[in-house]
């Protein structure tokens, strides 16, 4: 019978909370940013580089070089519930501010 290590699991889950938080706050920011520019090209490239390696590292790290158990369901499970969650922030309606031109 398979055990589950479930402080593994937590542990990459609370690492893949934080680490996807930063990763989507980083995707507004460089798109914001890429939208104010002629080239977006010049912002969004190396903003996903980054944010993908910083991504990766930190699931490289939590997971101990690679080792598919616990932490690596938590930290892919902590992933996909924040990209869940910002993809439903940003499907919101923007509320328009008033007096702004």
């Amino acid at each position: 019978m398979m055990t589950i290590d479930w402080h593994a699991v937590i542990t990459g889950f609370g690492a893949g909370i934080a680490v996807s938080i930063l990763y989507f706050l980083g995707l507004a920011l460089s798109v914001r940013l890429a939208l104010r520019r002629s080239r977006p090209a010049a912002v969004l490239l190396p903003s996903a580089a980054l944010r993908i390696g910083l991504l990766l590292s930190a699931g490289w790290w939590v997971t101990d070089g690679g080792t598919l158990g616990g932490a690596f369901v938590g930290y892919a499970l902590a992933f996909f519930l924040v990209r869940f969650i910002a993809t439903l922030m940003a499907r919101l309606p923007r509320v328009k501010e008033v007096g702004c031109n």
